[in-house]
């Protein structure tokens, strides 16, 4: 299936939430929860498809021997969950189309739940009852059918591209609560690919995992990089998230994505249910940013906030505050602590953090410095403005390493400026393109001395170039001078394949020493240390100066007619109107 094949694929299904709108006796902030829903039962019943040849080989196989197992044992084995026959889309599918199909599809649910123990109270079941409306009680079939063109022999990561779909359009058409549960793919790509999650007995937390991007993200990459089946039951994955549909979303995400996890409700602030004070290999969430009503006295023994200092409001409270509780100024140093100390000493973690954090003063300061001190933060990379659904300013991706103050690399951090590197979907949002991620992933690579990586990306992208028309419009087979340019953005910054500084995308900075950390205040903002490309305009200094000062009066010119503009405005309605 090509690029285009694919949209036309997702806009027809979205067609579905269209048809919502019309005729369901549903809130329009309701319609992601039947939907994805349907999408779940589609998805579980290609995948089971999938795998169904495999588990009946392997159940008759051990059919009457002393090993034998039951066929939802195998099922489990292979797929990672069990079916039953009421489950089956065409069985949902073929029914009549009354109001009793959305008893079938409830009845699917709970059999799902019931031979699954991990999905318990998970699947949306009685939302069913409300898209069988007494004057349109077809409804729901329609909707069902619509799913049910998602073709049998898709390819399991394409199924897992149009969840994505709607859990981005979800989020996009419920502002920004809708957007709490979802992190644009290709920022979580673009974090999975610098943290290089590797397979074995890990474990991955997410503090505030939302949908669970990042785990499933987290997957792929392993999966990618020749992860098996096997090593993939070792791979386990912590969640907290509060709100308890969301919950529901990551476990769904999770078990259609063979992804062991444990996710529970919970505030991350107040609550801790996985014990991460240093346990964790993994760590990655894009939490709530500027969160202001933490109360301090909740969290200020805590150790997963506390290792390095806790927020402190600078002045003191009044006699009209005493009744009320002190709160934490901004938690965003709380999610950055949390980062810190839920890793153990190999860990590594990359969050999502508001840009205004890498230059915070006061107690926020002193976190920051205790922690650059330490030399545990690797890498600091500015996204972007408008790559996400429901936030429109840059953020920050924050990188920790425990294992680098341990390094020659401890008084270093990597700075990266990304925000010239993106592509435009829209008018109002951005992504990362495949390539765009791997070329910045590779400045991580060459910092790390990993040449050869480089010089892997060179030939296949050359490869790739070989085997391209000259000329195409299609996004999944570009044409060669896409390769070209991908080459060349590549060899004209690291020319010698090794890691070197380039002005205005990244750069070393040491702690000490001229425009090191310390003397740049230990702010993180990369835009401070990598520069700016200034081009030459080809003005001597003393036409640039006269340039400068033409602007100033034509500037105060126009200041002048405005100001005289505004007086003619309000005479003339104080003659409408009079005084």
């Amino acid at each position: 299936m090509n690029s285009k094949e694919l949209k036309k694929l997702k806009d027809d299904l979205w067609h579905s939430a269209d048809m919502l709108r019309a005729g369901a006796h549903l809130a329009a902030n309701k319609y992601g929860q039947p939907i994805l829903g349907l999408i779940f039962l589609r998805y579980a019943d290609i995948l089971f498809k999938q795998h169904k040849p495999a588990i009946d080989a392997e159940y008759n196989r051990l059919k009457g021997s002393r090993a034998e197992k039951s066929i939802k044992e195998v099922a489990i084995e292979k797929c990672g969950f069990y079916l039953p026959e009421c489950a089956y889309y065409d069985f949902i599918n073929n029914a009549p189309d009354d109001a009793n199909k959305a008893t079938l599809v409830k009845k699917a649910m709970e059999e799902i739940e019931k031979e699954n123990d991990r999905m318990e109270g998970v699947l949306p079941k009685e939302v069913y009852g409300q898209l069988v409306p007494e004057e349109e009680p077809e409804l729901l079939s329609k909707i069902i059918r619509i799913f049910k063109n998602i073709p049998e022999n898709i390819e399991i990561d394409l199924f897992g591209e149009i969840y994505e779909y709607f859990l981005g359009n979800f989020a996009l058409n419920e502002g920004k609560d809708g957007g709490t549960f979802y992190t644009p793919a290709s920022v979580v790509r673009y974090m999975v690919e610098v943290l290089k999650p590797e397979v074995g007995n890990k474990l991955f937390l997410d503090p505030a995992c939302g949908s669970g991007g990042m785990f499933v993200q987290a997957a792929r990459y392993m999966h990618k990089h020749n992860a098996t089946n096997e090593d993939m039951m070792k791979f386990m994955c912590y969640g907290v998230e509060k709100d308890p549909d969301t919950v529901k979303l990551a476990k769904m995400n999770l078990l259609l994505h063979n992804v062991r996890g444990d996710v529970r409700e919970a505030n991350s602030f107040y609550s801790d249910p996985h014990d991460a004070v240093g346990r964790f290999d993994y760590v990655m969430a894009n939490p709530p940013f500027n969160v202001d009503e933490v109360v301090y006295d909740k969290v200020k023994d805590d150790p997963r906030f506390n290792v390095y200092g806790i927020p402190k409001n600078k002045s003191k409270s009044t006699k009209k505050d005493k009744d009320k509780k002190e709160t934490v100024p901004n938690a965003n140093y709380l999610w950055i602590s949390y980062f810190a100390t839920a890793l153990n000493e190999n860990g590594r973690s990359a969050l999502v953090m508001a840009n205004s954090a890498s230059d915070a003063g006061a107690s926020e300061l002193d976190i920051r410095t205790k922690m650059i001190e330490a030399g545990i933060i690797k890498q600091m990379v500015t996204l972007p403005s408008n790559m996400f659904t429901s936030v429109t300013l840059p953020a920050t991706l924050w990188f920790f390493d425990k294992q680098k103050p341990n390094t020659d690399k401890k008084d270093k951090i990597l700075f990266i400026d990304a925000r010239n590197v993106f592509t435009q979907v829209d008018r109002a949002h951005r992504k990362f393109s495949a390539e765009q991620i791997r070329n910045l992933g590779i400045i991580t690579r060459l910092y790390e001395g990993e040449t050869e990586e480089f010089t892997k990306l060179i030939k296949e992208y050359e490869t790739n170039m070989a085997n391209a028309p000259e000329t195409s419009d299609e996004e999944d087979n570009p044409p060669k001078s896409y390769w070209q340019a991908n080459i060349d953005w590549l060899k004209e910054r690291f020319p010698e394949g090794k890691y070197r500084d380039v002005i205005g995308l990244c750069k070393v900075a040491k702690l000490e020493g001229e425009d090191g950390v310390k003397d740049q205040d230990y702010s993180l903002n990369p835009g401070r240390y990598v520069g700016v490309v200034i081009e030459d305009d080809g003005m001597t200094e003393e036409e640039f100066k006269e340039k400068i000062c033409s602007l100033e009066h034509e500037y105060l010119s126009l200041s002048t007619e405005c100001s005289e503009l505004e007086q003619d405005i309000k005479d003339s309605l104080a003659g409408i109107f009079g005084d």
